[in-house]
Order: structure tokens, then C-alpha cells, then sequence
């Protein structure tokens, strides 16, 4: 079962981040040529931030019968929904063929993978800990947040194969296509098992009983206000950090230090790597020493992380893993616990919707914007976009001392908390 939600959530946030990395690399260009080029990047990540707009739409729309119908059933749908507008992407035209269509056309198909990770993260969670004993939720929980760094690490690397393998020419003008229209493969395989998952003994239990509630999304605001409130802040500034690191970086990386593409993406991909290794490592510490001290200390430790990470890797190419790396790494102290703490945030008839509300509506103003604004600030200088960072860390620090603490030990997961 967890493995399962990891490899199902792997090949969601692959389709992702794909969209991330072209808009970073080669969408400026193929959808907005007219536009010079600092105003074809902002165009660029315009369009990605209308993942983030539609994600709180997936989530309050897949939380409300998460919490009514099941959760394996939504997580079929969200796998769906991404996986065919992923590859409807590696088949658009660009600019030159179907003019201003192919940007309007990009939109919908971006909104679409909104909808679809919007549903999916708070389903492959609590498909994790609600299957997971009390004492091994944050470990358990943590595999479908490696997904992330999982999803990114495959689809950086197919990017850096596919654009190592081309001709300068060709990537640009159709070898982009190919990451994308992979993904029919991957969705595939991901329905396979997801159509083999058993429902959540929890889930399963509030059925029996009669207990599901007909509004979820009214009670999580009406019933839950603080943990929603918290939740929020909290998941701010790593939401910010996170696509400052694996987005914004690429650009900058590539035009404001000269960098090449290949030099950002391989120190990406190691860093992918490494979260493989410390998403696990730091939500199994939140089950001996509570969730609230370590993503405390990840907050903290990535405000101070902000200034120098420009510092590190303003220092050559060679500089960029260890960068990248050592902020991911920081990030992840908050990154590891995380599902583990937002579900046990939320009584369980509400869980999937207040999950959802707290990690997918806090994206729109935070990671969403993120490579946006730090690419307008960052034409003032870096210190611009590390005072950006370290702001939006300080709100996650004030989450993280309002939260309550809700070590598994201590709080059973089951029902109605």
C-alpha cells in the first residue's frame, strides 16, 4: 500500500514538473515568441501558475467526495485527469502553427493538471497513514511526499537526456515533446495499481458507521479554523523554497550566471536524489521526537539558508548540487513530517478536505507565484529574491509555533479526533 501511493504519486508530480522545467527552458519561446525574452519567461511562468490557481479547485472538489465516497476511488480520477493533459501537451502546436490558440490552449491543459494534483497529494497520503500503526505514521506518510523529489528526479533527467541526445536544433523544436508523451506509458502503469488498492481500514470504518458528514468542506472552516490557519502558514514558505530551488534557479542559473542547461539540471537532479533520502529519514525522527521541533527547526534553518544559497551558487557551475542540495535538504525537515502532521491535523470525516485546503490553496500564493515574483525581483539582484525567501520562511517559523503537537504516541489516528 505504500508503495503503491509512492509510485502513483511519482508519476503525478512527473507530469507536474514537467510543465515547470519547459517553462523554465523552452516554453518562452514556443508560446510566446513575439514577447522579448524576459517578458516570454514571465509569460511562461504565468501559464505554471495557473496549476497552482486550479489545484485548491482539484483539491475542494476531490476532498468533498474523498471524504464521502473513498479514497481510492478519487485517486483513480486525478491519475486520469493528469495523464491525459500531460500527453494532449507533447501534442500542442506552437505559436508559429495555430497562433495566440496555442497559449490559450496551453492554459486549459495546465488547468487541467491543476485539477489533477490538486485531488491527488491529500488522497495518496492519507492512503499511507490511514493503512499505518501510531507510532509509524510520519515515516509511512513521508513515501508520497518522495514522490516528489521522485517525480522531479524523472523528469529532469528525462529532460537532460532527451536535450543531451538532440542537436541544439532539434529540442527545441519537437524533442521537447517526447517527456510528455511518455507519460501515457508511466499513467498506465499507475492505474494498473491503483485499481488493485484496498480503501483505508479508516475510511472503511466512518462508512460502516454512518459517520461521513454531507458538507466536509463547510466543517473543516466551521470546526477546524486554527488548524487550517496554521496548517497554512506552516506550508508557505516550503511551498515558496521548494519552487524558488527547482523552477526559478533554472532561469536564473542559465541567464542571469551563464550557466548551461545542462550544468542546472544535473545539480537538480542530484538533488532529487538526495530528497529520495532525507524525506524518509526526517519523517521517521517526527515519530520519536514529534512533528512541531523538526519542522521548527526546517523553517528556522531555511530563512538562515536563503542569502547564502545565492552566495554558494553564484560561485560556478560546480557549485550548483551543492546549492540546491543543501537547501532541498533543510527544506525537507518541514517537508518529511509534513503529511503525517497535516492529516492528523483534521478529524477524519474531514480529513481529505482539510488536507487539501491546507496544502493546495496555500500553493497558489506560494509556490505558484514564486518563480513569477523572484524573476521580477531578481532584475533588482539576488539579495531581492533571498529577502523574498526569507520572508516567506519567517510565516512557516510563526505556523509552526502556533501549531499544536500531534505525535502519533500521543493522538491515535482513527475516527474522529
Amino acid at each position: 500500500m505504500i508503495l503503491a501511493s509512492f509510485i502513483g504519486t511519482t508519476i503525478e508530480w512527473y507530469d507536474f514538473f514537467l510543465y515547470g522545467t519547459a517553462a523554465a527552458l523552452v516554453f518562452n519561446k514556443l508560446f510566446f515568441p513575439t514577447l522579448s525574452p524576459l517578458a516570454g519567461t514571465l509569460s511562461a511562468y504565468g501559464t505554471f501558475a495557473v496549476g497552482f490557481v486550479a489545484r485548491p479547485l482539484g483539491g475542494a472538489l476531490f476532498g468533498h467526495y474523498g471524504d464521502r465516497v473513498g479514497r481510492r476511488t478519487m485517486l483513480v480520477w486525478s491519475l486520469l485527469i493528469m495523464g491525459v493533459a500531460t500527453v494532449l501537451m507533447g501534442f500542442l502546436p506552437g505559436y508559429d502553427n495555430i497562433g495566440v490558440w496555442a497559449p490559450i490552449l496551453l492554459v486549459v491543459l495546465r488547468f487541467f493538471q491543476g485539477i489533477g494534483i490538486g485531488g491527488e497529494w491529500a488522497g495518496a497520503v492519507l492512503m499511507a497513514v490511514e493503512h499505518s500503526s501510531a507510532g509509524k505514521r510520519g515515516v509511512h506518510g513521508s513515501w508520497p511526499q518522495m514522490g516528489v523529489p521522485a517525480g522531479l528526479l524523472l523528469s529532469t533527467g528525462v529532460f537532460a537526456l532527451v536535450s543531451g541526445s538532440l542537436p541544439e536544433g532539434d529540442f527545441p523544436s519537437w524533442g521537447w515533446r517526447i517527456p510528455f508523451l511518455l507519460s501515457a506509458l508511466l499513467i498506465a502503469v499507475g492505474l494498473f495499481i491503483r485499481l488493485r488498492l484496498l480503501e483505508t481500514p479508516v475510511f472503511t470504518e466512518l462508512q460502516a458507521n454512518r459517520k461521513t458528514v454531507r458538507a466536509p468542506l463547510i466543517s473543516v472552516f466551521r470546526d477546524h479554523p486554527r488548524a487550517v490557519l496554521v496548517g497554512m502558514g506552516m506550508r508557505f514558505g516550503q511551498n515558496v523554497l521548494f519552487y524558488i530551488f527547482t523552477v526559478f534557479s533554472l532561469s536564473y542559473g542559465e541567464k542571469t550566471l551563464g550557466y548551461t542547461k545542462g550544468d542546472m539540471l544535473v545539480g537538480l537532479a542530484i538533488a532529487a536524489a538526495v530528497g529520495m533520502f532525507s524525506i524518509p529519514i526526517f519523517g521517521a525522527l517526527s515519530d520519536r521526537y514529534g512533528r512541531r521541533p523538526l519542522y521548527l527547526a526546517g523553517a528556522v534553518g531555511s530563512l538562515l539558508y536563503a542569502f547564502p544559497f545565492f552566495w554558494i551558487l553564484g560561485l560556478g557551475p560546480a557549485f550548483v548540487p551543492a546549492a540546491i542540495v543543501l537547501g532541498l535538504v533543510i527544506q525537507d525537515l518541514m517537508y518529511g513530517p509534513q503529511a503525517a502532521y497535516f492529516a492528523e491535523l483534521f478529524d477524519a470525516r474531514v480529513r481529505y478536505s482539510g488536507s487539501s485546503v491546507v496544502y493546495q490553496l496555500t500553493s497558489v500564493f506560494s509556490g505558484g507565484l514564486a518563480p513569477f515574483i523572484a524573476t521580477v525581483l531578481a532584475q533588482k539582484g539576488a539579495l531581492w529574491v533571498a529577502g523574498y525567501m526569507a520572508a516567506s520562511c519567517a510565516v512557516s517559523v510563526l505556523g509552526a509555533l502556533f501549531a499544536p503537537e500531534t505525535h502519533p504516541v500521543r493522538k491515535p489516528i482513527a475516527g474522529s479526533q
